[in-house]
């Protein structure tokens, strides 16, 4: 712990700024893969679901929109059950502006991993001159052996490691996260088709008719 704060001090606290980061990039992680392979995993069990009939009633249509919560295919689901069924034309635009609106939500707080990414290594290395300003002003000291200097200088560069390290971290989350939300917008556009395709059966129309 001793030689963690140093090392912090060294660099003038810019250590902790990236400690900070690390702690705001991990929290953003944990959450956003949380929500998103729960969304995911709903999608594909939904997704069967409906490809497995022929047609889809309204009671089961309903009972889908309350299983799916606040996730994003509740809207596709709950704009299906709004519109007049036997107008497609109106259904599939509905659906598709609840998919317009929905999908910016998908990558809430990405921005900041995108940030990390650039940002994580300018202050490793606005780290490390510091250090660097701190090793080498003992140069001006009369008897200063060599060794005081490269030791300052080695202890300034584990900021730079520190900073790429949040970086890698932050770049592979990102880009992992990135790929999760465009495969819940393809659900979305997978279960928008399948539920015309349901819905606009003569089977549909007329269970719709009687009620």
């Amino acid at each position: 712990m001793q030689s963690i704060i140093r090392i912090a001090n060294y660099s003038d606290g810019v250590l902790y700024a990236l400690a900070a980061l690390q702690l705001l990039e991990l929290a953003v992680i944990l959450d956003r893969a949380w929500f998103l392979r729960r969304t995911i995993l709903f999608g594909k069990k939904l997704i069967n679901r409906v490809a497995a009939h022929g047609s889809i009633g309204p009671g089961e249509l309903r009972a889908l929109t309350k299983e799916a919560g606040e996730l994003p295919e509740s809207g596709i689901l709950a704009a299906a059950c709004e519109v007049e069924w036997h107008n497609t034309a109106k259904l599939d635009a509905r659906m598709e502006e609840t998919i317009l609106l929905t999908a910016p939500t998908l990558d809430r707080r990405l921005w900041v991993l995108d940030t990390t990414v650039t940002l994580a290594p300018l202050l490793g290395l606005f780290g490390t001159i510091l250090g660097m300003f701190r090793a080498f002003s003992v140069l001006g000291k009369p008897g200063t052996a060599p060794t005081a200097v490269t030791g300052g200088v080695a202890i300034a560069l584990v900021t730079t490691a520190a900073g790429i390290f949040v970086a890698m971290v932050g770049l592979l989350a990102y880009n992992g996260l990135s790929n999760s939300v465009r495969q819940v917008v393809h659900q979305m556009e997978t279960l928008r088709t399948l539920l015309l395709n349901r819905l606009a059966a003569p089977a549909t129309r007329a269970s719709i008719a009687a009620e």
